[in-house]
């Protein structure tokens, strides 16, 4: 397995120039993988006119991708733990551009799920492996470079849908392969900046990860769809996984992995974190649409600040859990997430440049939550398991995010005309809003309470 000396090695061989134009490099590719989901959110609409898809079956274009996405974030981060990063990224940016052109000429509606399936295939190799590339080239800044990592992810989650919507306003959605297409230009510079490295020991558990991929994949179809059955799917193949756990010589996932105490906490706890932030980003475009009565084109402006401001402040959070230590960042992300939580439960229903000044509150906690968590989880476990731990770490954030949305979905069907937060401006269908907010403030305050306990033991 890698050792503590190699990794120290590898970081020492880099000079400051060198370091530089990895960390430009990943974050570039970063910007594309995570600008490709957000910018066919946009573009769901349009792709149902051109094949008259009904949104049931456009849905696809979607839910297909996450998850893919979500099994790939796993897959790559065990794989990541034998073989050199820079073969796994190659793989990876040559489905994604494969799927991306693929999805440009496509004829019909079966080909354009099939393109976002291959580069979801792809996409997902990107978002595993530059959460391990911190940790294992920059053991002594890994805060810094994780903080400006998040800080892409902000950026391109708020240019994504004004991108996605003027492209395919001005042009036609199907540009939008087209412009995740241009990750293939990175490759080479992958093999010329990225240091060599050498495959480890270690097997991959192929029935292990075929079991795992079901079982994950039945969840979030159970999650995104809601059909019973996924479920029952589901909770059969992950015992299936377990027994193969316990009796393989090189399970997929150790089953002592979940045995260390700060990693469980963090991924339990980082779980319920996002899941919240995700459920805020997706009930703010419905509240501004119900309430404000904007447009798609304005919501994005309202929300665009606020993504702005994540993006900046991400090297802070970087350099305070350099400096700091990362609790204390996840501290700071709480604290951030219940203040705009609370605001945002006070203030609907006032005018939309209202809600786009706090709402940056609650996305400035997101660098802070992400690296925070991010470091912590590299520096609980070993190195030889640090990349199926981030894989794990990935694959939790992504379906919390859809058990948030499906979470904030449901209760959002139901009317209340119960005002929770006797302060809040919120009238009529904002009431609903309000109180949601105000549920996510206190979950946070919970989430806290928990996380702090949980480590002082």
């Amino acid at each position: 397995m890698t050792s503590i000396t190699g990794e120290i090695g590898l970081e020492k061989s880099l000079t400051n120039s060198e370091k530089k134009k990895v960390i430009v490099l990943i974050c570039s590719v970063l910007l594309f993988s995570v600008m490709n989901g957000t910018m066919f959110m946009i573009a769901v609409p349009d792709i149902a006119r051109s094949f008259s898809l009904a949104p049931s079956q456009v849905s696809w274009v979607v839910t297909g991708y996450i998850v893919i996405y979500a099994i790939g974030a796993l897959m790559y981060g065990k794989l990541a733990d034998i073989y050199p990063l820079k073969t796994l990224l190659t793989i990876g940016l040559s489905f994604f551009g494969a799927g991306s052109i693929l999805g440009f000429f496509a004829p019909n509606f079966e080909i354009v799920i099939l393109a976002r399936v291959i580069q979801a295939a792809g996409a997902s190799s990107i978002v595993a492996l530059v959460f391990i590339v911190p940790t294992r080239y920059f053991a002594e800044e890994r805060g810094r470079v994780l903080g400006i990592v998040s800080s892409t992810m902000a950026f391109a989650s708020g240019i994504g849908p004004v991108l996605g919507g003027f492209v395919a306003g001005v042009l036609n959605w199907q540009f939008l392969f087209l412009i995740s297409a241009l990750v293939i230009f990175a490759i080479p510079f992958f093999w010329m900046w990225m240091p060599d490295e050498e495959k480890q020991e270690g097997r991959v558990d192929l029935l292990g990860a075929l079991l795992i991929a079901i079982a994950v994949a039945s969840l979030m179809l159970f999650i995104t769809m809601f059909h019973w059955w996924y479920l029952v799917s589901s909770v059969g193949f992950f015992g299936l996984f377990a027994g193969r756990a316990i009796s393989s010589e090189y399970p997929f996932i150790r089953p002592d992995l979940f045995r260390n105490g700060p990693f469980r906490t963090t991924i339990f706890s980082g779980f319920l974190a996002i899941m919240t932030m995700f459920g805020m980003m997706f009930m703010l475009p419905l509240m501004l649409s119900e309430v404000n009565g904007l447009t798609t084109l304005y919501i994005g402006l309202t929300i665009f600040p606020a993504a702005m401001a994540a993006a900046f402040i991400g090297k802070v959070a970087g350099v305070l859990t350099d400096k700091r230590g990362s609790k204390q960042v996840v501290y700071i992300a709480f604290a951030l997430m219940v203040t705009g939580f609370l605001l945002l439960s006070t203030f609907i229903g006032g005018a939309s440049w209202v809600i786009g000044a706090v709402v940056m509150i609650s996305y400035i906690a997101f660098p802070f939550l992400q690296t925070g968590t991010a470091t912590l989880i590299s520096t609980s476990l070993p190195k030889n398991e640090i990349g199926v731990g981030m894989g794990i770490y990935n694959l939790f954030n992504f379906m919390s995010g859809a058990v948030g949305g499906a979470i904030i979905g449901k209760i959002l069907d139901y009317e209340s005309g119960m005002l929770l937060n006797r302060v809040s401006l919120a009238e009529g269908n904002a009431i609903m809003y309000s109180n949601v907010f105000l549920g996510l403030a206190l979950l946070t305050v919970v989430n806290g309470c928990y996380f702090y306990f949980a480590f002082r033991k």
